[in-house]
């Protein structure tokens, strides 16, 4: 397995080792063991999968406090999968990094518990799973609306198709302070820390 640290410390690309022949391939996608020895320590408790057509454009989610640390894959189609620091007293405040996942490249990216989580879809269908170190908290979810000019994300797809709950989401400069994350108070693993 291969972890390549981003841009953004924390946001990692992982790469699973694929094992293949003319029958098809074979990838262990998680194992508690091996990820723990590459640093990332802090126990997944949900999974998730979802679904989505060409140009469907998820994010950018965020949770505060229940702050969700995220691996993420796609099992079938293409995305670009983004992640946006969102932690206040970060140096990287309203940076973003973007990535693309598909069931080709076999690719996986861990977004850091503190960071707002999106992706479009440009194939023509996208089956997208991940696994989250906290539970769904309805009562703590927040947004940025996904072309937020000051953070300014490149996404694939210039018209895509947001739900109305996305569409709505403020401008991260319009969310007060104290709704998000503080980069001294977020909970979860941080790449290397076991190492």
């Amino acid at each position: 397995m291969k972890v390549t640290q981003t841009k953004l410390p924390g946001v990692l690309i992982i790469e699973p080792d694929v094992f293949g022949d003319a029958r098809g391939f074979f990838i262990e996608t998680f194992s508690g063991k091996r990820y723990e020895e590459a640093g990332l320590s802090q126990p997944f408790v949900q999974d998730n999968v979802s679904f989505s057509t060409k140009g469907a454009l998820r994010g950018l989610h965020f949770q505060n406090p229940h702050a969700q640390g995220k691996l993420v894959q796609v099992l079938s189609g293409e995305v670009l999968d983004v992640a946006v620091d969102i932690r206040v007293g970060s140096p990287n405040f309203g940076q973003w990094f973007g990535e693309t996942l598909s069931a080709e490249n076999h690719k996986q990216m861990y977004i850091p518990p503190g960071f707002a989580h999106g992706f479009c879809v440009v194939s023509d269908t996208a089956l997208f799973s991940y696994k989250c170190t906290d539970y769904y908290s309805p009562t703590t979810e927040g947004g940025i609306i996904w072309n937020d000019p000051d953070i300014g994300i490149t996404w694939p797809i210039n018209a895509p198709l947001v739900s109305k709950k996305d569409a709505g989401y403020p401008r991260l400069k319009d969310i007060p302070k104290d709704k998000l994350p503080v980069l001294s108070k977020v909970e979860g693993p941080r790449y290397g820390e076991n190492k």
